[in-house]
């Protein structure tokens, strides 16, 4: 194939300059008052985050009009937040992919995009399909995603024959935290966090901006953990939300938080304030952790982290006094460093020193439906799997690697020939990304991208398959482990606008060209979801009306006084000391390693969540856009008046590799250490299709070339950037 030049799905739609948001919502500005027309509801499973939050989407004449929470769903209290309410702006954003396009090349040689019916599209891609898997196996069709929607797709290509998979909400997200805690304790601390904060007494916050984040149910249980008077520890080198309800803000200096958690543990186990009991029913290599720990006393820890050895002493002793009625918080995004699976590690261990795992006020025993898989034939067994295109490398990665899957996607002998993306918009998601996604794309034989919106990933595809909105369709029931078991159910409140489709129907169509009707026998996806239903004591025309219903635990929240239990390591404890870990040439322990210090003239950068937005997922959201329409890089004074900044300024950023950033806008605030700036991920799109957010703001992912790979999984430590002003221009009007 010609190699793949990025097109801009604008070239062929028409850009047209940013329109504001009033204008792009017009056809709603002259109808009658809400409320006064004839209105229905219809449930739903909010999905502009991964938090699922069940509710319901009203219509007034049999047009959108709001989306409110479900007083029946525990997972969210009955409460949506503000992207949750703003879901409407996703169904009507008239920069919805609206029909299937693929690449042509026309006479003169140029690449650009064309309509063309499903018809066409889908036969393209099957016969793509076909091609790969008889010439090398169709385990090297490779499917990179993120979403509940997703599994449409992985159920399509495990039936092809494919288990190759890799998702950045892994090795660029939360993969370190998830891997740190099955060495220590067997198992992660799910999704959504199993955290009791609720019946807390005592929560430490590490980097974890709760409230920014606006994780719907940890807000609202912090929040529950205030109102009783809860003690919150925060350590961030930002004043964050969280740090602003704090009766301890720890500002450290950045990079330094294993340090710190190694102290923590050195003066509970001096101390004598562990919890000895836990510790000798549930735990191994007790003796090992405290000789390990020893070094690291306050005074040694101070030098590193800026924080006063008193402050250490007594924030450690608040955890013993609350536990095990304590969480020590295991946050999300958790690549920063590269030693962050280590990292986590330290977490979990200092959650079993205060004997907070299972514990009420620290871990919840999460639960849920013991829901029947719909019939089917079992899938082929690959003759490969996603690690084999990287082999030796990172032995704990318990998902395929974002990153190592691309790279093993590059060249002649590249291992991967196809790629299907969902949902995901790798240049804003991986790190330094950009000309590895031009290599790939060159060596593919096929990729296909399925989007709602025409964002920055669509550039590279040889197909965009247009998926309508999470209003305008099925999917999987929501059955994640909670506190109290429950089903959620989405279904469409519309029917798709354009020519979109939802994900279900177009991985069957593509099934059936692939001859796979066996594993698509619904003929509507609420078929499936009805017998699964009917398995458990309910229907799909109850789900319809109530779209929650919540069921008895079967089992214990907590464990039981004196209970021994099994953990799902090798030595069947909490392994404070890792022997698998020692095994494989790895520290069996964590271990401080001081940060990479800061060039001259440069600045860390810090990057985080601001409440209106999932990152650049919901930016061109023309409701949530109004609310903000733009990040801002926070700047110290001291800096600022170095650099002659002023709040409302805008400013270029450089890193030291030589990239340059779009405006941003500069927030002069005390909030932030003068070795540091911060903006909020998501912002700086330069698909210009996406008419309002394109050009708005700075990526910060464009910005990082010293990444930190994780040795034990592979994830991609982003925290270790440094950033110069290089351009300013006036404040804007």
């Amino acid at each position: 194939m010609k190699r793949r030049e990025f097109i801009r799905v604008s070239s062929l739609l028409g850009a047209g300059a940013a329109v504001a948001p009033s204008f792009m919502l017009s056809g709603c500005a002259a109808k009658p008052l809400p409320g006064s027309g004839a209105v229905t509801s219809t449930p739903t499973v909010c999905d502009m985050c991964f938090w699922k939050c069940a509710g319901h989407v009203y219509r007034e004449n049999g047009e959108i009009w709001k989306i409110t929470g479900n007083p029946d769903d525990l997972h969210s209290g009955g409460r949506l937040c503000t992207r949750g309410t703003g879901g409407p702006g996703a169904y009507l954003d008239p920069d919805r992919l609206k029909q299937p396009l693929m690449r042509v090349t026309d006479a003169d040689g140029r690449q650009r995009f064309q309509e063309v019916t499903w018809d066409v599209a889908l036969d393209f891609i099957a016969d793509k399909m076909r091609g790969i898997a008889e010439t090398v196996g169709p385990e090297r069709m490779l499917m990179l995603h993120h979403g509940s929607g997703s599994r449409h797709f992985v159920h399509l290509l495990r039936a092809y024959g494919s288990n190759s998979r890799a998702e950045p909400a892994f090795a660029q997200c939360r993969g370190p935290r998830d891997v740190g805690f099955r060495l220590t304790v067997g198992e992660s601390v799910s999704s959504p966090e199993r955290t009791d904060m609720a019946n807390a007494r005592c929560i430490v916050f590490l980097g974890c901006h709760i409230g920014e984040n606006l994780h719907n149910a940890q807000v609202q249980t912090m929040a529950e953990a205030i109102n009783r008077n809860a003690t919150l520890i925060t350590v961030d080198p930002r004043f964050s939300v969280p740090a602003g309800k704090s009766q301890y803000w720890l500002p450290i200096k950045p990079g330094t938080d294993m340090a710190l958690l190694l102290s923590w543990m050195n003066v509970l186990i001096d101390e004598g304030l562990c919890d000895q009991d836990y510790i000798e029913r549930y735990t191994v290599g007790f003796e090992q952790l405290a000789a390990h720990v020893r070094p690291y006393t306050p005074e040694w820890v101070y030098l590193e982290t800026g924080i006063k050895p008193d402050v250490i002493r007594e924030t450690a002793r608040e955890m013993a006094k609350a536990a095990p009625a304590t969480v020590v918080h295991p946050g999300r995004h958790a690549t920063w460093y590269g030693d962050d699976t280590q990292r986590s590690r330290a977490v979990a261990i200092l959650n079993a020193l205060l004997g907070s795992w299972n514990r009420k006020g620290g871990f919840y025993i999460p639960e849920s439906v013991d829901l029947p898989e719909y019939p089917l034939p079992d899938y082929p067994t690959p003759k490969a799997q996603t690690a084999d295109a990287y082999p030796g490398k990172w032995p704990f990665a318990s998902q395929g690697v974002t990153n190592g899957a691309i790279e093993a996607s590059i060249g002649e002998d590249a291992f991967f020939k196809g790629w299907l993306v969902y949902g995901t918009n790798l240049p804003q998601s991986v790190p330094n990304v950009e000309e590895k996604l031009k290599a790939a794309a060159n060596t593919l034989d096929l990729l296909v991208v399925v989007e709602t919106m025409p964002s920055e990933m669509t550039g590279y595809a040889d197909v965009i398959l247009p998926e309508c909105t999470y209003l305008e369709r099925y999917d999987d029931l929501r059955n994640s482990g909670e506190r109290e078991p429950s089903l959620a159910l989405r279904m469409p409140a519309f029917e798709p606008r354009y020519d979109s489709k939802p994900g279900w129907w177009i991985a069957k169509q593509l099934g059936s060209r692939l001859g796979l009707d066996e594993y698509f026998p619904w003929q509507d996806y609420s078929e499936k979801l009805d017998w699964q239903l009917k398995q458990v004591g309910s229907s799909l025309e109850e789900m319809q009306r109530i779209g929650v219903k919540n069921f008895p635990r079967q089992s214990p929240l907590y464990f039981r006084p004196g209970e021994r239990v099994q953990f799902r390591t090798p030595s069947r404890k909490i392994e404070l000391y890792s022997k698998q870990l020692a095994d494989q040439g790895f520290d069996p322990m964590p271990v401080y390693t001081p940060p990479d210090p800061v060039p001259n003239g440069y600045y860390r950068l810090n990057y985080g969540r601001m409440p209106a937005h999932t990152f650049g997922k919901t930016t061109n959201n023309p409701l949530l856009f109004e609310l903000t329409p733009e990040n801002q890089l926070w700047v110290n004074p001291l800096v600022a008046s170095q650099w002659s900044l002023s709040s409302g300024d805008y400013v270029r950023l450089a890193s030291p590799a030589g990239a340059i950033s779009n405006p941003v806008r500069v927030r002069v605030t005390e909030r932030i250490g003068p070795d540091s700036v911060f903006m909020a991920h998501g912002f700086g799109h330069k698909s210009k299709r996406l008419r309002l957010t394109a050009g708005v703001g700075a990526d910060d992912a464009g910005l990082m070339s010293n990444i930190k790979i994780d040795p034990l999984m592979g994830g991609t430590g982003m925290r270790a950037n440094f950033v110069t002003f290089v351009q300013q221009r006036a404040k804007s009007s």
